[in-house]
């Protein structure tokens, strides 16, 4: 088949690019669309403060009758390799029929570029940034995964190992059966870390004092993740991004902020609850009535989505975890939540997965990151 290569110029096609994965996968029950206009918003430099040290360009595969039949994103963190020295051009946004031909054309085209601007190897699928969904599903097919995570067909691994690529890292995720007794878990230890290290739970009883403790917990974010793989920091512009993203769907009773007796953030978690089955209803679209879909799923649910968690380094290892736990284990228990979903977290985060020690666990999903000198 003879495919042609055509870079995403117009706010047309980048709608195109966006909608594409939604026709790909609008048969399969496993799949979960993204929200179309977030992924507009991310894409768009106008919009995304992460194009403050990133650029990024888009390509559509078109087979001969003008049909799309794959896309990719070529990225580049100029930040995140300034920090490790590296020079490495990102893949990412990646969807494609399996097809040798349309994958060699998405391909030639997003390392022919990563070269011409002087990288050295192509690592991937990645976002601009460590919260953007990453990594090519290797396990866990029949599973459905987060609204933060992403789905693909088996055979994308097979193409990028033909092309040439090699595991860079993995990621995990794990469903948590939460227990009948989950306050009980956590307030005997939580009770003794706040004492022993004069720590108190913020009062955010409101969004409005939830986000006025942000800024602080972007930069227990910034420290906690900033060795983690594709990370790096966060500016302001992009925490207001964050903010815009997350803090609609956001329900006061599954965060914890934690202070310190100078009432300095030194710790917070932040979940909600599973918006997959929402999504698939509304089909990656909130209007006209998609976001009734959200509210519901919001308001009942059975599976708690964990987000983020972080904690600042002088209290890593010393159970602030339990403090965190024992502010959201009473929405746990008078929701109705089930089952807790860990998100994608780096397999060798053992600090992270130590947590669900005292569960019942299964490790259901596994996502994978690839790496090919250019």
């Amino acid at each position: 088949m003879k495919v042609t290569v055509k870079e995403v110029v117009t706010r047309k096609d980048l709608k195109k690019f966006v909608h594409y994965p939604n026709e790909l996968y609008k048969d399969n029950p496993y799949y979960v669309p993204t929200l179309e206009s977030g992924d507009l918003d991310t894409l768009d430099a106008k919009k995304n403060h992460a194009f403050e040290f990133c650029e990024g360009k888009y390509w559509l595969a078109l087979d001969p009758d003008g049909r799309i039949v794959g896309r990719i994103a070529g990225i580049i963190n100029r930040q995140y390799n300034q920090k490790f020295g590296t020079l490495f051009a990102r893949f990412g946004f990646m969807d494609f029929i399996d097809d040798d031909t349309v994958v060699d054309a998405l391909f030639d085209t997003v390392e022919a570029w990563g070269r011409g601007k002087g990288m050295k190897k192509m690592n991937g699928p990645l976002g601009f940034l460590e919260f953007d969904a990453s990594g090519v599903l290797v396990a866990g097919f029949d599973e459905l995964p987060t609204a933060y995570g992403k789905y693909n067909f088996p055979y994308y691994e097979k193409q990028l190992l033909r092309r040439g690529y090699a595991k860079d890292t993995d990621w995990v995720e794990y469903s948590v059966t939460m227990p009948d007794n989950i306050t009980e878990w956590f307030g005997r230890m939580a009770k003794l870390v706040s004492t022993r290290y004069k720590l108190h739970q913020a009062d955010i009883s409101t969004k409005k004092k939830m986000v006025s403790y942000f800024p602080q917990c972007a930069a227990v974010l910034n420290e906690t993740y900033r060795d983690i793989h594709g990370f790096s920091e966060l500016s302001k512009g992009q925490i207001d991004d964050l903010i815009n993203q997350f803090v609609p769907n956001l329900n006061t009773d599954f965060v914890s902020v934690i202070l310190d007796e100078n009432d300095k953030v030194v710790a917070f978690g932040i979940s909600m609850p599973s918006l997959s089955k929402a999504l698939q209803k509304c089909k990656g679209k909130l209007f006209p009535f998609g976001f009734l879909h959200v509210l519901h799923a919001i308001r009942h649910n059975d599976t708690l989505d964990l987000l983020l968690i972080g904690i600042a380094d002088g209290y890593k290892s010393k159970g602030v975890n339990a403090m965190i736990f024992d502010k959201i284990a009473p929405a746990v228990k008078s929701y109705g939540i089930k089952h807790l979903e860990t998100t994608r977290e780096l397999e060798d985060n053992t600090s992270v997965q130590n947590m669900w020690n005292r569960f019942e666990t299964r490790l259901h999903k596994r996502a994978r990151c690839y790496v090919k000198p250019l």
